[in-house]
């Protein structure tokens, strides 16, 4: 099976393999202000904010140069998803505890956390099927977000293929890349692999990650994926806070 972990990464947390590997003695890991400046020092390497990478650019359908913000490029991409999914349900259970619907486009003070806690089902060893078999999920989910908008013709498949083929992908990575584009948009598939409300969650998040639904085709799968996801309406607006927030962090 290949890194899916590793390609999810490049996907969307460029610096957050070089994070990872770079935990203190313990397994501690370094201040904020370390993390933050590895990513900037990554940002710099690149000529400025994180676009996803050139085969992810394509297949996002980079329109408007599609970036994550400064700060969450210390994440690996794994991080991130979990992260952003754990902090919106935290939010939304506050919410419902309190009684009170959240207030959309209210940011949150906590900060997204670096790495959900263990014990709950957003940590990647909780997942069912372990970490690599997660980051195939949110791959998947996100290359399906990327076609709802139907701007994966043809022609674009050719144009991605060819950058996979320059990419250094092992063959396995690259089968994967050209199996998902290949088919056609099947939601069933991406629901089918929810195993959990958490992973629901993950998937919604990467799901929105991976497109700006300014477009009609874009928002109704953005919604249909919510509701065959089961996710309460509060919850999603919790996700969209938490995904602005990162990009614009």
């Amino acid at each position: 099976m290949f890194d899916a972990k590793s390609l999810l990464d490049q996907f969307l947390g460029g610096a957050g393999g070089q994070t990872a590997s770079r935990q203190g003695a313990g397994g501690q890991r370094g201040g904020a202000d370390d993390l933050i400046s590895r990513g900037r020092d990554f940002l710099t390497s690149q000529g400025g904010g994180l676009a996803v990478g050139s085969i992810a650019g394509l297949l996002l359908g980079s329109k408007s140069g599609r970036k994550i913000g400064k700060k969450a490029v210390t994440y690996g991409g794994m991080a991130l998803v979990a992260g952003l999914a754990y902090k919106a349900y935290q939010n939304y259970k506050t919410g419902q505890d309190q009684g009170a619907a959240p207030a959309a486009g209210s940011p949150s003070q906590a900060p997204i956390p670096l790495e959900p806690p263990k014990g709950t089902g957003f940590h990647p060893e909780e997942v069912p099927g372990g970490a690599n078999t997660m980051a195939v999920t949110l791959l998947s989910a996100m290359i399906a977000a990327a076609k709802a908008d139907g701007h994966i013709d043809a022609e674009e498949q050719r144009r991605i293929f060819g950058k996979i083929d320059e990419a250094g992908l092992d063959s396995e990575a690259k089968a994967f890349l050209m199996d998902e584009l290949r088919s056609p948009l099947d939601l069933d598939k991406i629901v089918s692999s929810a195993s959990t409300p958490e992973v629901a969650a993950e998937i919604y998040a990467v799901s929105r990650l991976a497109i700006d639904p300014d477009h009609a085709a874009e928002k109704a799968y953005l919604q249909m994926l919510a509701a065959r996801l089961n996710l309460d309406a509060a919850l999603v607006d919790e996700i969209e806070i938490a995904v602005r927030e990162a990009e614009e962090a």
